[in-house]
């Protein structure tokens, strides 16, 4: 299979590091026309180099808003009116007890997690619904079915996201446009490695083998028992973007490495 997006213009939140980075080389290097996205000016530059860079004769342009806002997401509209790939990726997450959650925060967790994928998709779904092909991309996670226990507020914002992928779907079924929403599991991002990163020194343990310790300790469900590679989320991401997956819609897609102890 050679997926091939020459001439389709994606927009990726929050990607200018992390899973959100590389969704944004998997889509370039597939030949789409990427719109790198991230809240800082110098972040975004830096991204849209290196992926200049790395994913061969793509021309990456970038955009820097902070899509956790109304404003943000009006400033990225302006900029790239319209696109054919969507995906929302941008989001935050921090372990905090329920009871110690204030009410700002679980407003913020909202905004940036829910609301920038909502707005951004009534920006630019009626476009793709007129040209009669696009794709739309939620980043939801396998934390929105485990619900974890120290992170409610953001499990809950994930379980959001499914919902409003699938109801998407249905909203512009026969269209030719797709919505689907992509679960990842623990992922060895640059987020998890920085909050692993004095464990690996004080074990002496490579990266790789503390993730693993902190997946099967954290998520002993885990079936791959390690955590998964940014690239390996990014390739379910490329995959339903592609023309190739015209019939999948309306999905949850696991790459969550078999976390959620369910068949479907």
């Amino acid at each position: 299979m050679q997926i091939d997006l020459s001439g389709k213009t994606a927009i990726v939140t929050g990607s200018t590091s992390g899973i959100g980075y590389a969704i944004a080389k998997g889509l370039a290097q597939a030949g789409a026309q990427v719109v790198v996205n991230g809240r800082k000016q110098a972040d975004v530059d830096s991204a849209v180099a290196a992926l200049a860079s790395e994913a061969g004769q793509a021309r990456p342009r970038g955009v820097a808003a902070d899509v956790g806002t109304a404003e943000g997401c009006a400033a990225l509209l302006a900029a790239q009116p319209s696109a054919d790939i969507l995906v929302n990726n941008v989001g935050i997450y921090g372990p905090q007890d329920f009871f110690e959650i204030p009410d700002a925060e679980w407003l913020r967790f909202f905004e940036v997690n829910v609301m920038s994928g909502v707005r951004l998709s009534r920006a630019y779904l009626p476009g793709m619904v007129q040209r009669q092909w696009g794709r739309v991309l939620f980043l939801s996670s396998e934390s929105g079915l485990n619900i974890p226990a120290d992170m409610i507020h953001y499990g809950f914002t994930k379980t959001a996201v499914l919902s409003i992928s699938r109801g998407l779907a249905k909203r512009v079924a026969g269209t030719g446009v797709t919505v689907n929403a992509i679960l990842p599991g623990p992922t060895l991002s640059e987020g998890l490695q920085a909050m692993l990163k004095d464990e690996q020194q004080a074990s002496g343990q490579s990266m790789e083998e503390t993730a693993a310790a902190f997946v099967m300790k954290n998520r002993p469900s885990s079936i791959i028992q390690r955590a998964a590679s940014v690239e390996e989320v990014a390739n379910l991401v490329v995959y339903a973007a592609s023309p190739q997956a015209s019939a999948t819609t309306g999905a949850a897609l696991r790459v969550d490495g078999g976390v959620v102890d369910t068949i479907a």
